[in-house]
């Protein structure tokens, strides 16, 4: 079984080296600071004024449609109280300007738990160490049976791992979407007909950072798997 052994041995020092890639490249990508997502996405940045433009654009529409249709009150048409409307139309000019800032402020806030998460003091993820002793574990099987096994259930960590890894860089990428068209999302405020829209866009960011502080929640807790397995590969 010498080389059944060689090529369990072999598949899985690969494996290994493909986990320390990908986790390389996109552990680099996660958190609650835009900063990797403008350097790979620079445009976002340069076209945000656009869509600051936009926002004011569209509230100053829907603010002048809404006073038109009070006009037409006498014949069954709804329309917004014109004194609430304007006060709504011109605080809500107001968010849009300072989005970037309020944005940022939550970021933070996010931020300050997640770097939490990421600092504590868990054993880092080291794949060459612990392909190091996934091979001293598979040298040790009585035989090539029981290799094969290890190897179907480390091919099953490593997937579930890169499928994880992806998802939180999906996260990062669509966290950094929400955030560079805030401001479209603040001129749907303004009106009673879109305000609804607004709420869901508030309820999607905060669903955003609780889910991208649980994929490091997740990615410490896997850290801590390795690390475990490293320094006591017997006791498990």
């Amino acid at each position: 079984m010498g080389i059944l052994d060689g090529i369990v041995e072999w598949i899985a020092e690969q494996v290994m080296n493909i986990l320390d890639l990908i986790t390389t490249s996109v552990l680099g990508a996660l958190g609650c600071s835009m900063d990797t997502f403008i350097r790979y996405f620079p445009a976002a940045d340069m076209l945000y004024q656009v869509f600051v433009a936009l926002a004011i654009g569209l509230i100053m529409l829907n603010w002048v449609w809404q006073l038109f249709k009070n006009y037409f009150i006498g014949a069954g048409i709804e329309a917004e109280d014109p004194i609430k409307l304007s006060l709504r139309s011109f605080m809500f000019i107001f968010l849009v300007f300072y989005a970037k800032d309020i944005v940022n402020l939550l970021l933070g806030i996010a931020g300050t738990p997640y770097s939490w998460i990421l600092t504590e003091n868990l054993p880092p993820v080291q794949f060459g160490i612990f392909n190091s002793v996934l091979t001293v574990i598979l040298g040790v099987c009585a035989n090539g049976g029981v290799a094969l096994i290890s190897l179907i259930l480390l091919l099953i960590l490593a997937w579930n791992y890169i499928k994880l890894l992806f998802e939180a860089a999906e996260r990062y990428i669509l966290l950094g979407v929400l955030v560079y068209t805030a401001p479209v999302a603040f001129a749907t405020g303004s009106s009673q007909a879109t305000g609804n829209i607004f709420k869901s866009w508030c309820r999607m960011l905060g669903g955003q950072f609780f889910l991208l502080l649980m994929n490091a929640w997740c990615l410490r807790l896997f850290t801590s798997m390795v690390g475990t397995f490293i320094a006591n590969p017997l006791s498990l």
